[in-house]
């Protein structure tokens, strides 16, 4: 299969076309093809007169490690062009740096999470360039959280940083396909050119879980090292709105899930009595591990890793949101006196707490306080769930 940067370096016709342009780039160390040879440096070698690069979340060189740790713009050393920061003193870009380009490639591998930011970035720049001349073309690459839909629809009232669209926590969609979806959803009038995959499939064992196995793994930000932290991402992400560590500072970030207080084997066996659907397609496994950097520094903890790394991972049946709202719930009833959920700011948002923005409202909050029934918060879910599978379908590239 080619990616979309491949497939665009293969293409005489559209290399001919950027090199009369102005070309700026959105990338960062995970944007590079089948030999890891980087966008920018492929780029510049086709011959594409590159005058400006941004960086998104974490920064260009992928470098920064928890959220709210801004970049700075700087000079390229090697092609002597700014590079921009879209994660710094400003989320979008100034006029300024609108200037610098006429052709914009998007080119930043995602996992298919919508508080992922990179898919906010996208949707910014979809508003911000729109009634222009210029033109925004989206490289596309895999989504290797796969084609499968979780969550509740994100409610207008909660946009943030983590969410800038109407579209549930784990999505189903490339970058590309996003794209697509947020111009029509919103009807903007921005001239956005699709260079999608070849031969990219989402069936057989080769893609069983939507990442192809000839491609290696860069992370696009610090605490996703592995494909398989892409899989429980979608939830694992929840935690970073409590108390709890979500393992950053362990060589497990987002897999493990755990406090100093938690007892790792009352938590698995209260959890899969309460709850015993939820954690099909994975392994559950007791463990302890003590952070070097970030929430319980130095401490002991117990708790849970969740396992996808093996054979019983089933992509259709595995549901990493209800999995850890489930285990929130859990932690909850054993520990009542512990208070679960952080107040704001995250990622720039003063007044809503982290949690509701994070899960798209209040309703996961209240069910797992108690004050919201299980039956009808899952009935939330699945007319949700259901809705959204829907409203994506004409936008699906790959099927």
């Amino acid at each position: 299969m080619k990616l979309g940067l491949e497939a665009l370096l293969s293409d005489a016709k559209k290399i001919s076309y950027l090199k009369s342009k102005r070309a700026g780039l959105v990338a960062h160390p995970a944007s590079v093809n089948h030999q890891l040879h980087h966008s920018v440096d492929l780029l510049a070698e086709a011959g594409v007169p590159l005058s400006c690069l941004f960086g998104p979340q974490h920064g260009m060189r992928g470098e920064k490690q928890d959220n709210m740790i801004e970049s700075s713009d700087y000079l390229d050393p090697q092609l002597q062009i700014p590079v921009f920061s879209l994660y710094g003193k400003v989320r979008r870009p100034t006029p300024e740096m609108l200037n610098h380009f006429d052709v914009l490639l998007f080119d930043l591998q995602d996992v298919g999470c919508r508080i992922y930011t990179f898919l906010t970035t996208l949707f910014y720049l979809i508003e911000d360039l729109k009634d222009s001349d210029k033109e925004l073309w989206i490289l596309d690459r895999p989504n290797p959280a796969g084609r499968p839909v979780e969550g509740t629809i994100l409610k207008k009232d909660f946009f943030s940083f983590v969410g800038g669209g109407e579209l549930p926590m784990r999505h189903g969609l490339t970058l590309a396909e996003a794209g697509q979806w947020f111009r029509e959803k919103y009807g903007y009038n921005t001239n956005i050119k699709i260079v999608p995959m070849e031969d990219y499939s989402l069936v057989g064992e080769a893609a069983q879980w939507g990442w192809p196995q000839d491609l290696a793994w860069v992370n696009p930000s610090p605490n996703l090292p592995t494909v398989t932290g892409c899989r429980v991402y979608p939830g694992s992400v929840l935690i970073e709105g409590t108390h709890l560590s979500e393992a950053r500072g362990t060589t497990r970030p987002l897999e493990v899930i755990g406090a100093p207080f938690v007892s790792p084997e009352k938590l698995i066996q209260t959890f899969t009595q309460e709850f015993p659907d939820w954690s099909k397609g994975c392994i559950l496994r007791p463990c302890y591990f003590e952070p070097t950097f970030h929430k319980f520094k130095g401490e002991l903890c117990g708790g849970v890793q969740i396992h996808v790394d093996n054979k019983i991972y089933q992509e259709d049946c595995f549901q990493p949101y209800r999995l850890v709202a489930g285990i929130l719930r859990t932690i909850h009833l054993l520990y009542p006196q512990f208070e679960i959920f952080k107040n704001p700011p995250y990622e720039y948002e003063e007044k809503l707490l982290p949690i509701e923005i994070l899960s798209g409202g209040s309703e996961l909050r209240s069910w797992i306080y108690g004050d919201l029934e299980t039956d009808k918060y899952i009935k939330m879910l699945e007319i949700d769930e259901k809705s959204w599978r829907e409203e994506r379908a004409q936008f699906l590239l790959y099927k």
